[in-house]
């Protein structure tokens, strides 16, 4: 069986930048998990002594690193109020929504946001905001009592495809709507990869958090073309999956290091031998 990975997949930008500024910080603590993946976190505790906090009320002096996804703006003031030193490890293009949703509000903008409402980011963006709503679908938009004057802006994994449809649906409900484009160019890579990966492959192994946005879009598109599986480690494959297959793609969410999709692809060769 062949094995192939996809042209562009695993850690983007903004997580590389993120785990290269934790390690340089030995015994600081993350507020809430500096990216979705369980295995690279577990790393950087057991290799550099960072530690993974669930809020800022869990700080006790240490220095705090913020994740890639940011945390509130009301959080992020609080830890400023306090004195605590604060290594900001925010993804730019995270940083970026962040900056849109406060300025389009002080202009009397209602805000609308394309995003999972429990997802990091969301939660961090929309604090950004004035007057938001949260949504995960075009449909969504009909119980929406809006003003005039929205504008829309994206986490930044979501599928453009959406995007599309949700700002479709808001031209034709008001009368000014202003439309920013914030999903990330490497997600934009990523899921065409993955694509035309799928297309062509028997099976797709999408490798990530199961928690992790971006991942979970990859599956999506893996699953409508082939058959593909979800997994965080090699640990989860089963050797049935690959029986009477030719060719098996690869490819991995945007939180997801290097020796981890090693690891599996290494043991997928042992299985397949």
């Amino acid at each position: 069986m062949k094995i192939e990975i996809a042209k562009s997949c695993g850690f983007c930008f903004g997580v590389k930048r993120a785990v290269q500024i934790a390690s340089k910080h030995r015994g600081a603590s993350t507020i809430g998990e500096l990216i979705h993946n369980s295995q690279e976190i577990a790393r950087l505790k057991d290799e550099c002594g960072v530690k993974t906090l669930k809020n800022i009320n869990e700080l006790s002096g240490e220095t705090a690193i913020i994740r890639t996804h940011g945390i509130t703006k009301s959080d992020l003031a609080t830890l400023k109020e306090r004195g605590t030193k604060v290594i900001d490890a925010t993804c730019p293009f995270v940083t970026k929504p962040q900056q849109i949703v406060e300025k389009m509000s002080a202009e009397g903008y209602e805000i609308i946001f394309f995003g999972d409402s429990e997802h990091p980011e969301s939660k961090s963006v929309t604090s950004y905001a004035n007057k938001v709503y949260i949504v995960s679908n075009a449909d969504e938009l009909e119980k929406l009592k809006l003003r005039n004057k929205v504008a829309l802006i994206s986490q930044t994994t979501k599928k453009l495809e959406n995007f599309n449809k949700i700002a479709a649906a808001l031209i034709s409900k008001c009368k000014e709507v202003r439309v920013f484009n914030t999903i990330c160019d490497a997600t934009f890579k990523n899921q065409e990869a993955c694509q035309e990966l799928a297309k062509r492959a028997d099976i797709m192994i999408v490798i990530g958090g199961k928690t992790s946005s971006n991942t979970k879009q990859l599956f999506y598109i893996a699953s409508e073309l082939c058959d593909a599986h979800h997994i965080e480690n090699a640990d989860e494959l089963e050797p049935a999956w690959f029986k009477d297959k030719e060719l098996c793609g690869i490819t991995a969410g945007a939180s997801t290091p290097e020796w981890i999709i090693t690891q599996i692809i290494d043991k997928i060769k042992q299985i397949t031998a």
